[in-house]
């Protein structure tokens, strides 16, 4: 939340012809930020009038989608913008989310040394294999929509885009390096050096060390992905005409979004109109299904949302969706251990899972994925770890087809995965209860999707 402001008064000011709702506005504070959502063919001119008429400042509007990010100080702008129209995250009473790191970071910090030997996932993907035939292109930009990347890490230094790099944490793209760089969360250098850490003998390599990457910063720091950070993210992925967009996270402040309630359907318009803008300008958007073990495509229950400053458990229904895992033309993806298991914490559901990869086993350490933080190397488990082995394939498949649109890269990433079928006995505690139920045959099921990304196959074919 912001510093809460003065009491008083605020004279509105609004452009000729535009009727205010009230004559003056107060604010008691604090600011807040809201996502307004407007018709698609509403002008700049128009939303910054009528978010001046409800007693709010504009911050940005995205006249491509008809979505504007705005703040106020007055208590009444929902009522006065619509109800219907606009949602503040901020509002939400939320609990704190971290990356727990596993060891000290410094510790495991061997710049001079070589760490591949550790990388099971990438020889679960048989990357080191299509390396032989492409490391990717220079022309393919994968935007790492996270907490930040560190830009002088070694093995990331040359693959960092800066000039493409942006923060979002205002709902509005700042190109200032302190406002992209990492502050208090290594998970966005982690996931970046999984697609393209380099592959120079040291440390670790990732899926695709010839491509770029752009730092885009959604995550703030006390760990919230709000939905108009993530809508600026998308934004700004297109705008700079990145190939592809890597999303680990699931947009707050719940972890199912559900379209039955005013204020979380106007989130998931909001997301929505950003991920369509952002594939019609031939950005593929890659995004994890999550770490609650939950049946997305009937989920029931929603247990790891916040409510009055804790998680508990709340019914939700057919409307509700993980964001941006579950909008149309998002690579929805699962995790597996390193046996091609679905790992226990992944999420899964038929028609939400398009392919499956490596996110580790939480149970022992080197189970997990081994990666880049800042200032050395690290282990994490998650769908969150998964989801770059898939941005970084279809990183490599960009780069050997350069004419290919966002719709049809996220086909081939599809047709090129190979079929895991579902597993005879998913009882992975030994108690005789199968822990998730997978549904669906063999190439296209509720655990693996169209299956296991390949990176050989991806640049074979």
């Amino acid at each position: 939340m912001s510093a809460l402001l003065a009491a008083g008064c605020l004279a509105v000011s609004l452009p000729a012809g535009a009727e205010p709702n009230i004559s003056t506005c107060i604010q008691p504070g604090p600011l807040l930020r809201y996502l307004v959502v407007f018709s698609q063919l509403t002008t700049p001119e128009v939303a910054n009038a009528e978010i001046t008429g409800a007693c709010g400042t504009t911050t940005v509007y995205y006249p491509e989608i008809g979505v504007a990010v705005a703040t106020s100080p007055d208590p009444s702008f929902l009522k006065l913008i619509g109800p219907q129209r606009a949602y503040s995250a901020q509002a939400e009473s939320v609990a704190k989310r971290s990356v727990k790191r596993k060891k000290d970071d410094t510790e495991l910090f061997r710049p001079s040394g070589v760490r591949s030997g550790e990388q099971w996932d990438m020889d679960l993907i048989k990357a080191p294999a299509a390396h032989e035939i492409t490391t990717g292109s220079k022309s393919v930009v994968v935007g790492v929509l996270d907490s930040g990347v560190d830009a002088h890490h070694p093995d990331l230094a040359q693959a960092l885009a800066p000039e493409l790099s942006a923060g979002c944490l205002t709902g509005k793209p700042d190109t200032s390096p302190s406002a992209w760089i990492p502050t208090t969360s290594a998970h966005g250098t982690h996931v970046a050096g999984t697609i393209a850490a380099a592959d120079d003998d040291r440390g670790t390599t990732g899926v695709a060390p010839g491509v770029r990457i752009a730092s885009v910063k959604v995550v703030d720091d006390d760990g919230f992905i709000y939905p108009e950070y993530a809508v600026c993210g998308f934004m700004w992925a297109a705008a700079q005409g990145m190939t592809i967009t890597n999303n680990s996270y699931f947009i707050d402040p719940y972890l199912f979004t559900c379209q039955s309630e005013p204020g979380q359907r106007v989130i998931y318009e909001a997301v929505r109109r950003a991920v369509d803008y952002a594939t019609s300008r031939n950005v593929l958007t890659v995004a994890a299904a999550g770490n609650a073990a939950a049946d997305l495509s009937r989920p029931g229950r929603d247990s790891m949302s916040p409510t009055n400053g804790e998680a508990q458990t709340r019914p939700v229904d057919s409307t509700c969706v993980v964001l941006p895992a579950q909008v149309k033309n998002v690579v929805g993806v699962s995790a597996v251990d390193s046996t091609e298991t679905k790992a226990g914490y992944s999420s899964y559901g038929l028609g939400a899972i398009d392919v499956t990869a490596p996110g580790g086993d939480t149970r022992t350490p080197t189970g997990c994925v081994l990666s880049t933080v800042p200032s050395g190397y690290d282990y994490s488990c998650g769908t969150s770890m998964a989801t770059p082995h898939v941005a970084g394939v279809a990183a490599l498949i960009a780069s050997v087809h350069p004419d290919t649109d966002a719709v049809s890269l996220g086909r081939m990433l599809n047709a090129q995965a190979q079929t895991l079928p579902c597993p005879a006995d998913y009882d992975l505690n030994g108690t005789g209860v199968q822990d998730a139920f997978c549904t669906g045959y063999s190439e296209y099921n509720s655990f693996y999707g169209h299956g296991m990304v390949d990176a050989l196959a991806a640049v074979s074919k």
